[in-house]
């Protein structure tokens, strides 16, 4: 295969990280304590394959495999938050194919602009802004971002032409491509010039189709042999094949008939994809090439009726004389021409988005046993996310997961899977779980405790309103006026007389105490 031509890579695509959410409190002059205004994180960016007219073949990829997006910025405080990663768009060929590692498609890439989102990134996480409620009005923490997906596809190229040429090496496969067009691709007199596919595109009366000159086939080729395997998928979006046949083959066991039908042989033995016409049974011409060489001649008049009753046109050409050329690019734009007719309407390409199905609400809580003893694995796509998004350095935190969890019902779940407090439970798969010992929540004494994420010092009934002070200043007033009242009536009652106006000469020492302490007052 050419150094710079490579049309098979293996892609380790990664989305941008989520960025985390902000924890902070809304300070200012006569106002330290204005309530959180964290603001969230940033998405991550996603990894997108765009089709790019200009790129021709996956050398970039093939020598960097390895794609990461962008990531998001953290929340700051004052509400601000995260920038979102940048998504990272890679230009592919037309006609890229996109497998999983284990041969699943994923997107069939044809037409200039149409995109595939190969790894999504992750969500940002929230800030203690947008966590706050009524029942938690100054959280103390913030949710961190989701990490983006991995992946691997394999990105395969498919040439898109209309006319394949196919043969064994050497058999003047480019040179014909060369003669019926303005293309020039390599040509020289070994076996296997050509190790790429080359394009041309030929122009018959108002029918104008592409070429692909395949690179030579062999016996076994479907199985390996040669370089025809990794070329025989070029030929899988051709609407029809051209048998190229050596009439001056210089190999004494080698002739024309021998020759098609063991091509035909490769052909049939070639899988293609579902939904697409087999290789052997696309219409298909037969051409001799070489009839410049006086050899080449006699035995194509041989050879031309028995190849005929295969069912197949035959012509006789000369790539270098340049003779039959203009029969032949008519017969194939004769094939093209009905191949389109028959085609459905071409409409302009739509971007689809079909993610895969997520059953977040579900869970399930499986008991497992083992020689290290006994645990309770929690699978869902929720409670992973929860624990993914949770700072476990933060006790406020991981009492928040709690809180969710036990909303979700994991808590009654694992009750009835029999589960008693200081279990072990493991959330997520064996790869990224979590593992703690569980502790119901407690239920009893919240009321003493105060909720999770709520601040005494924000709390409304710790600051009087102006209708209260004026009730209280109400109060204290009709409290002193009662304390004179109850002095004027013990003075009356005689506890206080005095024969002086200032009552203070007779009076006895009990009562000048009495007075001296209401002075005090």
């Amino acid at each position: 295969m050419s150094a710079t031509f490579v049309d098979r890579v293996v892609l380790h695509a990664a989305g941008g990280d989520g960025g985390n959410g902000c924890a902070s409190v809304h300070r200012e002059k006569f106002k330290p304590l204005g309530g959180p205004d964290g603001g969230n994180g940033g998405r991550g960016g996603d990894v997108v394959l765009e089709v790019d007219p200009q790129v021709t073949t996956l050398l970039d990829l093939h020598r960097r495999p390895h794609r990461h997006a962008g990531s998001g910025r953290f929340g700051m405080g004052g509400h601000r938050n995260g920038a979102e990663g940048e998504d990272l768009v890679i230009g592919v060929p037309d006609g890229t194919v996109v497998r999983t590692p284990d041969g699943d498609v994923l997107a069939d890439l044809v037409g200039p602009g149409t995109r595939f989102t190969v790894a999504a990134g992750g969500r940002g996480g929230l800030g203690n802004a947008a966590l706050a409620s009524p029942r938690r009005k100054a959280p103390g923490f913030a949710l961190l971002g989701e990490p983006g997906d991995s992946r691997d596809v394999v990105l395969e190229v498919k040439t898109l032409a209309d006319i394949a040429l196919v043969g064994f090496p050497s058999a003047g496969k480019s040179s014909l491509v060369a003669a019926l067009s303005a293309a020039r691709p390599k040509i020289a007199d070994y076996p296997f010039t050509t190790l790429v596919p080359n394009l041309g595109v030929v122009e018959a009366g108002d029918v104008r189709f592409t070429v692909a000159d395949v690179p030579g086939l062999i016996p076994g080729a479907s199985q390996g042999r040669g370089l025809g395997l990794d070329f025989l998928r070029h030929v899988e979006r051709c609407v029809a094949l051209v048998h190229v046949l050596d009439g001056a083959a210089l190999e004494t066991d080698r002739d024309p008939v021998g020759d098609l039908e063991a091509i035909e042989a490769e052909l049939a033995a070639y899988r293609v994809d579902d939904g697409t016409v087999p290789l052997q049974d696309r219409p298909r011409l037969v051409v001799i090439n070489k009839a410049d060489v006086p050899d080449a001649r006699d035995l194509a008049d041989i050879v031309r009726a028995d190849l005929e009753r295969r069912g197949a046109p035959v012509f006789v050409v000369s790539a270098v004389a340049r003779t039959g050329l203009r029969e032949l690019s008519f017969a194939m734009a004769e094939l093209v021409a009905a191949a389109r007719a028959q085609a459905p309407e071409a409409v302009p390409t739509r971007i689809v988005l079909s993610p895969p199905a997520v059953d977040e609400a579900g869970f399930s809580v499986e008991r497992e046993e083992d020689a290290d003893g006994v645990r309770f694995r929690v699978r869902g796509e929720k409670p992973r996310r929860w624990v993914r998004q949770t700072d476990f350095t933060n006790d406020e935190a991981v009492g928040y997961l709690a809180d969710r969890l036990a909303r979700l019902g994991v808590e009654d779940e694992l009750f009835k899977a029999g589960a008693t407090p200081g279990a072990e439970v493991v959330i997520g798969a064996e790869d990224d779980a979590v593992v703690f010992d569980w502790e119901p929540t407690m239920v009893a004494g919240a009321e003493v405790l105060g909720q999770r994420g709520s601040d005494v010092r924000l709390e409304e009934s710790n600051r009087p309103t102006r209708a209260t002070k004026r009730q209280e200043e109400r109060d204290r007033r009709a409290g002193r006026a009662a304390a004179r009242a109850e002095l004027e009536a013990e003075r009356l009652a005689g506890h206080w007389t005095a024969d002086d106006p200032s009552g203070a000469a007779d009076a006895p020492a009990g009562d000048a105490a009495a007075e001296r302490d209401r002075d005090d007052r």
